[in-house]
């Protein structure tokens, strides 16, 4: 039998929760059984009632609010706890349009993805700023790159997952899950497509993007850190070959300029520009180990990742094994 449950980060989501809630499925096909589930972020309204009141399945509760990468990864174990073998991700706001959903399944149905992204018609959206969608394709072309993957909608929240991806996605970031999990999903071999899908009409402005500045900068650091963590050598011998390159031109034209070969007056020491030539070189050397310490470290790190999947999928397993005992007795 084969379960899709549909997951819902909220935080203070009344006004706009219960038309979401309206729009999802309950049958699809070649899904045997469709739930939903709601992660309320600490809201201060009516959202749980709102959503008991719609008839969702599960509620995952924080007593406040941790925003929205942390309630997206404990919507996505709740999901696997609760029995999922597929599991949608989709914004409060009613945003994405919910008939798609059949069609953001399907790759993973057919086995050809283990997660796929909405990508949504960004040029099309009329709610967009000439800005906010020059932006978007900026930063999805960014990610595609770190994650050497061919998604164009990097920032959509609109997306399904395996329960074999679920299991093995972890989020670090405390801002947001989007950009992290494709980078993440890409340089470690998870297979990852999308399909375009269609919007809404907006309800509300994204509380994610307060300031286009503020995105772009958490953006940033977002996209270097994960790079950072899975790709230590290749991103600290890039950094590094910035001050080794400019050390050894520097380092050359001292000793151009020591030989007489240009210049005027070769007898003239330049102790400076050597000194600077020096502690350049040093840099990238420094830099270059750090990589080499860190990519030992990132030894580690795949290690701890295979054991906490073995441990996830025992804790799983067990309670699928008590389900069956009970249900036996």
């Amino acid at each position: 039998m084969t379960k899709l449950i549909i997951q819902i980060p909220c935080y203070n989501e009344e006004a706009t929760l219960g038309l979401t809630l309206s729009q999802l499925p309950r049958h699809i096909e070649g899904i045997d059984q469709v739930e939903w589930l709601i992660i309320n972020d600490g809201s201060r309204d009516r959202t749980v009632e709102v959503a008991q009141a719609c008839g969702v399945d599960h509620i995952v509760n924080f007593d406040h609010n941790q925003g929205l990468a942390k309630g997206f990864i404990a919507g996505i174990e709740a999901c696997l706890k609760a029995g999922a073998d597929i599991i949608v991700n989709t914004d409060a706001d009613n945003q994405y349009c919910a008939d798609d959903i059949p069609k953001l399944i399907q790759p993973i149905l057919e086995g050809q993805a283990e997660i796929v992204i909405g990508a949504r018609p960004i040029q099309e959206i009329k709610d967009f700023s000439p800005i906010k969608k020059f932006l978007q394709k900026l930063g999805s072309w960014v990610v595609r790159i770190a994650s050497k993957t061919d998604i164009p909608d990097a920032p959509s929240g609109f997306r399904a997952i395996s329960r074999k991806a679920g299991l093995r996605l972890n989020v670090f970031n405390e801002y947001t899950y989007t950009l992290e999990t494709i980078i993440q999903a890409g340089q470690r071999g998870m297979a990852i497509t999308y399909v375009p899908i269609r919007t809404n009409g907006y309800l509300r402005p994204s509380r994610l993007v307060k300031s286009i500045p503020a995105y772009i900068q958490r953006s940033i650091i977002t996209i270097i850190r994960i790079f950072m963590t899975y790709r230590p050598l290749q991103f600290f011998m890039m950094l590094g070959s910035i001050p080794f390159s400019a050390g050894f031109l520097l380092c050359m034209r001292w000793l151009l300029l020591f030989w007489g070969i240009i210049g005027d007056n070769p007898a003239k020491p330049r102790v400076p520009s050597l000194i600077l030539a020096a502690i350049l070189i040093l840099v990238g050397f420094q830099l270059w180990i750090f990589g080499l310490v860190a990519d030992l470290m990132a030894v580690n790190r795949k290690l701890l990742e295979d054991i906490q999947l073995r441990l996830r999928r025992n804790e799983l397993n067990s309670k699928e094994e008590k389900k069956q005992e009970s249900f036996k007795a």
